[in-house]
């Protein structure tokens, strides 16, 4: 908090520091902060993590969805899926609910 009442996040390592101003924007970081108070976080990353880390259907080797994976189609530019680091072979992106 600052010496004005207001949240402020600071990064130790970077220094980087975020002032939250507004009403609205301090009601929307109220209710973040409870949200991860309440447990929440835990079911959310597990979520995240199914989501993301994928597994090769060839080798078995999982591994995180990053960017330098990505593989699209030559045809259109869509998604095809990400490419196992240890075999190369594309995994399908398939968006779970």
């Amino acid at each position: 908090m600052t010496k004005k009442n207001k949240p402020c996040v600071t990064c130790d390592p970077c220094g980087i520091q975020l002032f939250v101003r507004g009403p609205g924007g301090i009601d929307a970081f109220n209710r973040l902060v409870e949200r991860v108070n309440s447990g929440d976080l835990l079911t959310k990353l597990a979520e995240m993590e199914g989501r993301y880390h994928l597994k090769c259907p060839k080798c078995g080797a999982r591994f995180w969805a990053e960017p330098e994976l990505i593989q699209t189609s030559l045809f259109d530019g869509s998604l095809r899926g990400f490419r196992c680091p240890k075999c190369g072979t594309t995994v399908g992106w398939e968006r779970k609910p």
